[in-house]
């Protein structure tokens, strides 16, 4: 009885733990009922403390399941979270295989530190000596004892727009040496749209020297280990552009080559520029033992008569040449030159190869080129200035010329010539041809009837806005001593000076440049070159500003005429 009444304790008991709103009743159905809403509503017959205590361990068992029901619903979610992105990884670990070729291939390709990785498109050909050459994109690294570097699409013309650097490093004590083979790059002096930049990196200075035009520059020796090579095009005209080869050598080592001249310092210079009256060495060692030196080509020549003629003639001359001989005879006599052989690199224009001559220093007769003979010419006092001058390029024969002292009372010009007032003898078809040929414009006077336009028809306004307000208004084309064919041409070569509109001395550059591509035309006087006093004034001012950027002075004052005469030059 006893164990019964056990059993019913515990289980009364255990069902109170599960329900504390529940005390059981085996009377009948309906007294559970009834028990079972009153004891929801009413205390337990049982004392207070026992209710409390199974109401208490109740709650505390609910909540235990509730926590763990918790932690198994994180854990759950938390491992699919982590299913999911293990998958992703798998999956990403699959897309980056390195069995992948094409994304290994640009994986190395963003990650290399070869200095190729991030140069421009072109394609230059850069070897170095010793290897077989390779190809690489515009500019690069070079480290190697030798090596050889090119514009892009050399031979062919390079491309609008290329800028390549290349940096040659060579292991101090060397240094580099650079040997540029060809040159073709537009120009002129100081190098303002396209060109080829040198510049030295040493520890306390940084030196820079431009290349452009057609001659290639002399043997550079530097004093440094590091050199930046750099090309530079613009958008318009171009060129073949350069092809260089570098060395090491050691400080003791520096030389030039066989037909250039090495100061003592070991900078090389070109034939043309020793014992030509101007230092270029430091230590004026170009301009040493002259009067000794066999000169090439040029001179004084005084004497009644006599004869000059191009180096080596009648054998082809050497290249890069510029000869000036100077003829003087005595006063109240002038000069006839006759020319008996003359064939030089045939040009439609003649700016690379070709003979000018002047009359007294100043006033350009005439500039030859070809395999024509040039008109006798007779000079209107007793001084004629012949010049000649070659390029690196093609070479011919040359020329060879006389000339004869005439006296004033004597000068007389063939029936097949036409005689201006000063002396000149002009080529027939020279008249009324729309230039005037004689310093006082005879040779177009009285044109109506010819079947050559009068001279007035050859002036045209100026159009180009930049030369729009100088003192005159009138130009002419084509300009014979630019080579250029029209407006639009110069035009397109003016604008790019633009960049130099910031310069105190804009405008006295300016009027220089108006002048010298925008000749002044009138019907009186024809087509008029510059006065000397222009560019003189625009040199002075401008030169400081343009070497603070390295460039030097690009025109040749001298050749100009040196006059304020109205008649004989133009002041813009």
């Amino acid at each position: 009885m006893d164990g019964e009444d056990s059993a019913e304790s515990q289980s009364a008991y255990e069902n109170v733990f599960c329900n504390p709103a529940f005390e059981p009743d085996e009377d009948n159905e309906e007294n559970t009922r009834s028990a079972q809403i009153h004891i929801y509503f009413e205390p337990a017959k049982e004392p207070a403390a026992v209710n409390v205590l199974t109401v208490r361990a109740c709650l505390a068992d609910h909540r235990a399941v509730l926590v763990s029901a918790a932690v198994l619903f994180v854990s759950t979610v938390l491992c699919i979270t982590l299913i999911f992105l293990l998958k992703q990884v798998e999956t990403t670990k699959e897309e980056v295989s390195p069995s992948d070729t094409w994304f290994g291939n640009r994986v190395s390709e963003n990650l290399s530190l070869s200095p190729t990785a991030l140069q421009p498109t072109y394609s230059p050909t850069v070897s170095v000596s010793g290897t077989e050459p390779t190809f690489t994109k515009c500019g690069g690294m070079l480290s190697g004892a030798g090596g050889t570097l090119s514009s892009p699409n050399h031979p062919g013309v390079y491309p609008p727009d290329s800028h390549c650097v290349w940096v040659i490093r060579v292991s101090p004590p060397s240094l580099v040496q650079i040997q540029v083979s060809s040159l073709a790059i537009e120009g002129p002096s100081p190098c303002l749209f396209d060109w080829l930049e040198v510049r030295e990196e040493t520890e306390k200075t940084s030196a820079a020297t431009r290349f452009c035009g057609n001659v290639a520059p002399p043997t550079l020796n530097t004093n440094s280990s590091t050199v930046l090579v750099s090309f530079h095009s613009d958008g318009s005209i171009g060129g073949t552009g350069f092809i260089a080869q570098y060395h090491s050598i050691l400080p003791g080592q520096r030389s030039c080559s066989r037909e250039e001249f090495m100061c003592d310092s070991g900078h090389c210079l070109l034939p043309v520029f020793i014992c030509d009256g101007q230092p270029n060495c430091q230590d004026h060692s170009d301009e040493l033992n002259c009067s000794h030196k066999h000169r090439v080509c040029g001179g004084q020549i005084t004497g009644e008569y006599g004869s000059l003629s191009s180096p080596n003639h009648p054998k082809p001359y050497p290249h890069q040449q510029m000869c000036t001989w100077q003829i003087s005879v005595e006063d109240g006599q002038v000069i006839r030159l006759s020319f008996q052989n003359f064939s030089l690199e045939a040009q439609d224009v003649c700016k690379f190869d070709y003979v000018e001559v002047y009359d007294g220093a100043e006033t350009a007769l005439g500039r030859y080129c070809g395999s024509a003979l040039p008109p006798d010419l007779t000079s209107s006092g007793p001084v004629l200035t012949v010049v000649f001058v070659a390029d690196e390029g093609v070479a011919d024969s040359g020329f060879y010329a006389s000339f004869q002292a005439i006296s004033l009372s004597e000068r007389t010009c063939s029936p097949a010539q036409f005689a201006c007032p000063t002396g000149e003898c002009l080529h027939q078809d020279w008249l009324c041809d729309g230039w005037s040929d004689c310093a006082d414009g005879a040779d177009e006077h009285h044109c109506m009837n010819s079947t050559y336009p009068p001279f007035t028809s050859s002036c045209e306004l100026i159009q180009v806005e930049m030369c729009r307000d100088l003192s005159y208004n009138l130009t002419s084309f084509p300009n014979i001593w630019l080579s250029l064919s029209d407006q639009r041409e110069a035009a397109s070569i003016l604008h790019k000076y633009r960049v130099l509109v910031d310069l105190p001395c804009f405008e006295s550059f300016r009027q220089l440049v108006c002048g010298m591509f925008l000749p002044r035309c009138s019907p009186q006087s024809g087509v008029l070159q510059l006065c000397q006093s222009v560019c003189s004034t625009a040199e002075l001012q401008c030169s400081p500003a343009l070497s603070l950027f390295s460039l030097n002075w690009p025109f040749n004052c001298l050749l100009l005429p040196d006059s304020h005469d109205p008649m004989e030059c133009s002041l813009p």
